[in-house]
């Protein structure tokens, strides 16, 4: 279990309440389908319980293993999704830890909220690879994606992308080399929290990040930074925020909706149908999201609930 001093809990109560006052305002929980407690028939649970106070909102999954970050002191956590247990396998910096990316060299990239930073962990051993700090100013860096040899992280309170360009064999760079990229074209910065999720498009080709203060996909040319709002048939993607690809389909959270629009994207990204919502009786504002074979995990932000040591958190699984 997480232990949490008292002066952080003042902290990442803070933190909590910043982010559930900076995020559009709560509308009614959507209901529907979905799986609650209970087992799957390989036996693999439906609910996975996170250490209390844990606070999660980040999360990655390699093969059965799921990773989360804590935004109380940015511990990160490991889970089998076959039995659901789990433990912390790096101690955090005292920082949150938001989105979660990891590469197949068994590296975790994690977003440093607040801190203006990004570290790389190594999942095997829980050591910092490296950290950069992207921002000394105001700042959140809040979601990172990897997509063609660059991990490219947002920033909901400055309109920039943050990158890390990796070298040959993954080699990670020297703070010398991280990419900020300004971002221009459609985007438009606004009060509050801006840009969120990230996820590579279906060709790797581009970006697409969602707004969260306006409900606006974009999609980003990583080489220029120029935006294009991408067209969803006057969907809003309200409370938006991670952000999943499958080939054409995108996933994207809700999270105070409770929910997951689903789109078929069009040729390049520029345009998406809605498919489908999924939900789940479970769901207290997930925030992001991961696949496992036919399932997607959500983690169980619980923004608006008072964050103290003995709090509970879950991740639920749904049908993708």
């Amino acid at each position: 279990m997480t232990k949490l001093g008292t002066g952080l809990r003042v902290a990442t109560l803070t933190l909590a309440t910043a982010l559930a006052t900076t995020l559009v305002p709560a509308v009614a929980q959507a209901h529907g389908g979905g799986h609650g407690h209970g087992n799957s028939g390989n036996g693999s649970p439906a609910v996975i319980q996170l250490p209390n106070g844990f606070q999660p909102e980040g999360i990655a999954i390699k093969g059965r293993t799921a990773y989360f970050g804590s935004l109380a002191d940015g511990d990160i956590y490991a889970v089998n999704l076959r039995s659901g247990k789990g433990k912390v396998i790096s101690q955090g910096p005292g920082t949150p830890s938001v989105g979660l990316k990891i590469d197949n060299r068994h590296r975790l990239f994690v977003a440093g909220g607040p801190a203006g930073n990004g570290r790389v962990v190594d999942v095997r051993t829980g050591a910092i690879l490296k950290s950069y700090q992207f921002t000394t100013g105001a700042g959140f860096v809040n979601d990172v994606a990897l997509v063609r040899k660059t991990a490219w992280f947002t920033d909901s309170s400055n309109p920039v992308l943050y990158g890390l360009p990796l070298g040959r064999h993954g080699a990670l760079p020297d703070a010398s080399a991280v990419i900020t990229l300004p971002l221009t074209g459609d985007y438009v910065h606004q009060a509050g929290f801006n840009l969120n999720g990230i996820s590579g498009t279906p060709d790797g080709k581009a970006l697409l990040a969602v707004q969260s203060s306006t409900g606006l996909l974009f999609r980003i040319d990583p080489r220029t930074g120029v935006t294009k709002k991408v067209d969803l048939g006057g969907y809003a993607l309200t409370n938006g925020d991670g952000l999943l690809t499958v080939g054409r389909t995108l996933y994207v959270v809700q999270n105070r909706l409770n929910k997951v629009a689903v789109f078929r994207l069009g040729h390049g990204a520029t345009s998406g149908v809605l498919k489908k919502t999924l939900t789940n009786p479970n769901f207290d504002v997930p925030t992001t999201v991961a696949k496992s074979g036919k399932w997607l995990y959500l983690p169980n932000a619980r923004f608006g609930t008072p964050a103290t040591p003995d709090t509970t958190y879950t991740v639920n699984r749904v049908k993708r």
